[in-house]
């Protein structure tokens, strides 16, 4: 008699956990919070789970989502890869795209990144042109010929046009978004708000942990 209430009580005490992990897994819904992308994007990492923000220079509220996204990013466990795709739907944009780029591959994005952003949305200063790009370049240490070499270099324009298939694919509908592991994709609208943003963002990296896992 003593065993069976002894196994009652550890059931009970159980019961709470698997209600916890049930709400959780109820916490957010694809069609609702986030969408389930009808074909899977190969990712840079295969061993780790992507986080890819799309964004853009030109885009406020990615300015924004910066503040909210670099303390977010910063805490990731290392078993999650954080990548960024600069947003390319009109010629105009490209010329941030090869900025962002440029930056990564002269390793030099720490010092340009926020500096742009907060010399379109702060400054409000005319940033367009490869000539008003540059002088970040230099101010970061990079010469504006080495600049100019790997801006229109034809790795460049690779890297481009890979941006712009990844958004096709990722079905993108404006800036900031989100893809995780290049099977879901978030965006403000569906969350409401960059925190929103986030919290699916952490929900779908513990799902595709667990699923790795499995």
């Amino acid at each position: 008699m003593l065993r069976r209430i002894s196994s009652y009580v550890f059931l009970l005490l159980l019961l709470p956990v698997s209600l916890g992990c049930a709400a959780e897994e109820e916490k957010f819904k694809a069609g609702v919070h986030y969408e389930v992308l009808p074909q899977a994007v190969r990712t840079a990492d295969k061993s780790k789970i992507e986080v890819n923000e799309i964004f853009s220079y030109s885009c406020g509220h990615c300015y924004n989502f910066e503040s909210v996204l670099e303390p977010w990013a910063a805490s990731l466990a290392a078993d999650v890869d954080m990548q960024r795709t600069p947003a390319v739907w009109q010629p105009a944009m490209e010329a941030y795209a090869r900025a962002y780029y440029s930056a990564t591959l002269l390793k030099v994005l720490d010092k340009v990144h926020m500096p742009i952003f907060e010399a379109i949305h702060v400054r409000r200063e005319a940033i367009r042109s490869e000539q008003d790009l540059a002088k970040f370049f230099v101010a970061a240490g990079v010469s504006a010929e080495k600049f100019s070499q790997v801006y229109n270099s034809f790795g460049m324009s690779s890297m481009v046009n890979q941006a712009k298939a990844r958004m096709r694919s990722y079905r993108t509908q404006g800036t900031p978004e989100v893809i995780v592991n290049g099977k879901y994709r978030v965006s403000t609208r569906m969350t409401n708000g960059f925190e929103g943003m986030l919290n699916v963002a952490d929900f779908l990296i513990a799902k595709e942990r667990a699923a790795a896992e499995k």
